[in-house]
């Protein structure tokens, strides 16, 4: 046979080997991503089971649970102000198993807090999406002699030594947003931290303190009891739980408000690294979930507005609320922990 006759039927018998798949890939071929889930997933919560982040992470996970496939599990990891849980996701590997439902604090307040902290919000991290908001409200003593945002300032500034603002604890986003409130209408309020947001409530019934940035599930019970006035949302968007509220940046004209803004939010994020697919695929998930009534009803009847996006939405806007709360902790000469 001559050399082109054989050099032929190589030819024929390579080209029946490719199309048949006998041939083993070539060096460097793409390989098909692993299928994921196969096992369970973890879902880290940095703060003990029942309050709020858990409430929410348990809905999320058994959304994710169906969606997925495979089972979520929420992992309680409380502990230094929430840092101990975050600083555990953000050091887990990065293989889609743990997730992470991030904060307001985790990553907001926290990096511009703590010194030293075991992760970086940005960094440590990829974001995978926006899930909600929750605002605080603007409420005061029910004998406290204002009806508006208007009033409370102009009632700040004839007797500026007569305002005491209770929060949560020193560091929480209801103590900063007084602080913000205060650096922004030029008020004079005393602040006064209580061990969380039971007893800073009562003493704002008690006119121990006059007012109060509390977030909305623990507050507005007492308002829709009579038990004390809710003057504005600190959110842009009004509140779907409760629209007849304002917000704080259109019930005034006596101070530029129009960029206040603070809530109580969450987002999902993953350790930095994660396969972009299995983002994409949660992403994907938790969007659908934020168009089902159902979901949607559970996170406005606890006071919340559901959010949603593409990664990229949450990264952005978490950049924005470090940015912000830095600003926030250095005007109020809030000390570093």
């Amino acid at each position: 046979m001559g050399s082109l006759t054989r050099r032929g039927l190589g030819i024929l018998t390579l080209g029946a080997a490719l199309a048949t798949g006998a041939m083993d890939p070539l060096p460097g071929a793409a390989q098909a991503q692993p299928a994921w889930p196969t096992r369970t997933v973890s879902l880290i919560v940095p703060y003990s089971a029942g309050g709020a982040t858990d409430v929410l992470a348990r809905k999320v996970a058994e959304g994710l649970s169906s969606a997925l496939g495979k089972t979520v599990v929420v992992d309680n990891r409380p502990g230094a102000g929430g840092t101990l849980g975050t600083a555990l996701a953000a050091n887990a590997k990065p293989d889609g198993y743990t997730l992470f439902l991030g904060q307001v604090s985790s990553h907001g307040i926290a990096p511009n807090l703590y010194t030293h902290l075991r992760y970086d919000p940005v960094t440590s991290f990829v974001p995978i999406v926006f899930i909600e908001t929750i605002p605080n409200i603007l409420a005061v003593n029910k004998d406290l002699p204002v009806n508006s945002v208007d009033e409370l300032i102009a009632y700040a500034k004839a007797h500026p030594d007569a305002l005491n603002f209770a929060s949560s604890g020193a560091g929480a986003s209801t103590h900063l947003s007084g602080e913000m409130f205060k650096a922004m209408t030029g008020i004079k309020m005393t602040h006064v931290p209580f061990h969380g947001s039971a007893q800073a409530l009562v003493s704002v019934m008690g006119n121990q303190t006059q007012l109060i940035f509390d977030n909305m599930p623990s507050v507005y019970p007492y308002v829709t009891a009579g038990n004390m006035k809710a003057l504005a949302v600190t959110t842009l968007k009004p509140s779907p739980q409760a629209p007849h509220i304002p917000t704080i940046a259109e019930a005034t004209k006596s101070a530029d408000l129009s960029r206040y803004d603070v809530s109580a939010w969450f987002g999902l994020y993953a350790p930095a690294n994660t396969p972009r697919p299995i983002v994409d695929r949660v992403n994907a998930a938790v969007n659908a979930m934020l168009k089902e009534p159902g979901f949607v009803k559970f996170i406005v009847d606890n006071g919340g507005v559901p959010e949603g996006g593409t990664p990229e939405d949450l990264g952005r806007f978490g950049e924005g609320e470090l940015k912000k709360w830095k600003t926030v902790i250095e005007q109020a000469g809030v000390p570093k922990m």
